[in-house]
Order: structure tokens, then C-alpha cells, then sequence
């Protein structure tokens, strides 16, 4: 059954929930390195409230009616905020997300695409240029997302993580 949900910046109380969200979908990516692999990574997504309080930076959530989280996502109204590796920090005119995760029992109900559709939302307004973003090989589900939606493959925003290989995207506005 498809619910509806309310898109808004997450609440201090919610950014442990959030973190366990987070980790649990990022550690079940098929080909995703582990917490072993990447405890920095793990790290960073158990604190991701932290995020919250970085200048022009949002931690926004899908909720249910019932106030059920039902996804997150990190908006960068500047990408010198965005904090990944790469050139996508040095991007003038450029707002950003990272971390978009869904929870598995909500996937196929739109979550994903309504917390995309509210960082380009929140990207217009501030009069961004573009909208960036990174996935990999083990996201390719929200990757054919970011392409329906209108991302361009960003090949110069590319970078590795370590061993893994990260892909950036670009939607000009």
C-alpha cells in the first residue's frame, strides 16, 4: 500500500533513528564495502545528525502520517559543505545531497524521489545553477532514479572511496 508522506528537516531526536536507518541500508548493499572495510564511513552515517549542524546544510526525512521514518537525505545548499572526496567541494553555484537511504520495507513507494524532488526544490530556490550528487555500482536502483529524473552523468566529479568507485551526476537547472 502506497502512504503518503510529509518531506521535512529531520528533528534532534530523530538523528539516532536516522543513523540506524542509514546503516542498515548502506551495510545491505549488495557490493557495498562493510563497516570492517570503512569504519569512518559507518561512522560518519551512525552520527549523521552531525550534518544538521553545518552551515546550509539539511538533514530532511520522509515521515508517515504516523510519523514513521520512512527515508532521509543530506541537502548541501553549498557544496563546500558536501564533504566527499573528488572536485565536487570546488563547485561554484552548486548545491548537493548525499546519503539518500530508504527504508526496505518503504522502497517502491516513492520516498526516494520525493526527498530528490525536495533537494531541487530547495536548490531552485536558492538560484543553484546544478544539483550534484554521487552513487556507486551497488546503488544502481537510485541511479536509473537520478536519470529519470534528469542527472547527467558527471564523469570530472568522479572519485574513489578507497576501493570503490563513485560516480557523480550533475542536473542543471
Amino acid at each position: 500500500m502506497v502512504q503518503d508522506y510529509i518531506v521535512r528537516k529531520a528533528k534532534p531526536e530523530e538523528y539516532k533513528e536516522i543513523g540506524r536507518l542509514m546503516i542498515t541500508v548502506y551495510s545491505t548493499l549488495k557490493g557495498f564495502p562493510n563497516e570492517n572495510e570503512q569504519p569512518d564511513y559507518y561512522k560518519m552515517l551512525a552520527n549523521i545528525g552531525d550534518f544538521a549542524k553545518k552551515e546550509d546544510t539539511d538533514l530532511l526525512v520522509a515521515v508517515t502520517v504516523d510519523k514513521t521514518i520512512a527515508g532521509a537525505v543530506v541537502y548541501f545548499g553549498d557544496m563546500q559543505h558536501y564533504g566527499s572526496g573528488g572536485t565536487a567541494t570546488k563547485e561554484k553555484n552548486a548545491s548537493g545531497f548525499r546519503l539518500l537511504a530508504v527504508d526496505v520495507s518503504k522502497r517502491g513507494e516513492g520516498v526516494g524521489s520525493l526527498l530528490v524532488k525536495e533537494c531541487i526544490t530547495k536548490a531552485k530556490d536558492k538560484k543553484a545553477l546544478q544539483l550534484i550528487i554521487h552513487t556507486t555500482d551497488a546503488m544502481k536502483i537510485a541511479w536509473k532514479m537520478y536519470e529519470n529524473m534528469g542527472f547527467k552523468r558527471a564523469f570530472n566529479l568522479d572519485f574513489m572511496q578507497g576501493a570503490l568507485k563513485v560516480y557523480g551526476f550533475k542536473l542543471r537547472f
